[in-house]
């Protein structure tokens, strides 16, 4: 018999996927208006890469693990609300930024803020639903991720048209809302008592030791790194490779990333749930995934053709967005009840460290170095890295989908 889930907690997941939404929307924003803080600023590709993710990562990183700790033993919604209302003031900050580093220092901010959520609220999601929904409650929650991104794309877009600073002002200050909200969120029964949470020296080593949370870290890391980068540098792509206007790309970009983004977070926890329950795994879904993905990018990247990169962009977004959700799911199974909260910020860092530190900053320094700046196509050869990224994020997931299963 299912067990019956209180109204509650339906409306936690509510209020902590739209926070999820403010968490990317914040995130993401920048990289929509990319062409035009380079223009006003005379910044490099590589500067830009700084800005939209070193800035971002380094805290966002490093308070990972110990918010996740933090997660584990305190008030996961005071956690919450403290970063929620942190980013939302620095996200508005950088409106009145005056230079590289003050703009830097401003999403140095976002990243202290934004550091705070996932762990927590993923943590509080398993205790409000019982475990055979776990994939599909974080797949809903990990809707923010598409609707977050999407509206950057639209928002940004449309506001770039009255300047960069003006999108900053308006998208960032409303989130302190949010952040009151989640102040006031019930805390569920743990599904372990804190004082049992304690964890020895043992379990870490269980964990950091784990063949199959190590190959599902690694393996998403990769495909965090391709995935993200459709946003980091979609826009600067876009408008310098294919001479298509800001406004008319957040369109654009905006309407495929809801459009396939929502469907897939939506609807790919359940499918990742049945690989699991007919014995193939959840990261055998996540590397199928990953496989699709690498044609998928060898079109967008190569062809100039609208009528074949529009339903391509429209894949490479789906299978993007889509694995979030099977693999926190996966993340929670393999690392038990002590360490979940530790586990996730764990496995955040690493995709996050592949994605936003190594990754961007890597495909930033190709392109000045080939420079594209110039000779506009040239950037679609740093962004190779993407499909290669993608093919062996495929078979590290498939050989730990063997061991999970």
């Amino acid at each position: 018999m299912t067990e019956r889930t209180p109204l509650y907690s339906w409306y936690a997941l509510a209020l902590l996927m739209v926070i999820y939404v403010m968490n990317f929307l914040d995130r993401t924003i920048i990289y929509i208006l990319f062409p035009l803080i380079k223009k006003e600023m005379e910044f490099s590709d590589t500067q830009l890469a700084l800005l939209g993710t070193t800035s971002f990562v380094i805290f966002y990183t490093l308070l990972g693990i110990p918010f996740g700790r933090w997660s584990d033993r305190g008030s996961r919604a005071k956690i919450i609300a403290i970063g929620v209302v942190i980013w939302s003031i620095c996200s508005g900050m950088s409106a009145f930024a005056v230079d590289f580093w003050t703009l830097f220092a401003c999403r140095v901010g976002v990243g202290i803020g934004e550091a705070a959520l996932g762990p927590a609220a993923i943590s509080l999601l398993a205790d409000y639903f019982p475990p055979a929904r776990r994939a599909t409650v974080t797949s809903i929650y990990s809707m923010g991720i598409a609707i977050g991104a999407g509206m950057a794309a639209l928002l940004g877009g449309s506001l770039s048209q009255f300047g960069w600073r003006y999108a900053f002002i308006i998208v960032g200050f409303p989130g302190v809302i949010f952040g009151v909200l989640a102040f006031f969120l019930r805390e569920p029964e743990r599904s372990i008592a804190v004082e049992e949470a304690e964890c020895s020296a043992s379990d870490w080593r269980s964990l950091l030791s784990s063949k199959a949370f190590i190959l599902l870290s690694l393996g998403y890391a990769l495909f965090g790194f391709a995935t993200n980068s459709i946003s980091i540098w979609g826009a600067i792509f876009v408008t310098r490779a294919r001479g298509i206007d800001i406004p008319t790309y957040g369109l654009w970009a905006g309407i495929l990333t809801l459009a396939a983004g929502i469907p897939a977070t939506l609807f790919f926890g359940a499918i990742a749930d049945w690989f699991k329950q007919r014995g193939y795994g959840r990261m055998m879904f996540g590397a199928l995934l990953s496989l699709v993905s690498v044609p998928m990018w060898l079109v967008v990247l190569f062809t100039e053709n609208f009528s074949l990169i529009v339903p391509a962009a429209f894949v490479l977004l789906a299978t993007g967005l889509g694995w979030v959700g099977a693999a926190a799911a996966d993340v929670v199974q393999i690392s038990g009840v002590k360490l979940r909260g530790l586990a996730i910020a764990i496995f955040f860092f690493a995709v996050n460290i592949a994605a936003y530190l190594i990754g961007s900053n890597i495909i930033g320094i190709l392109s000045d170095r080939l420079g594209s700046a110039q000779a506009p196509s040239a950037m679609a050869y740093a962004l190779v890295l993407c499909p290669i990224a993608c093919l062996v994020a495929a078979f590290l997931l498939w050989r730990g989908s063997k061991l999970v299963r």
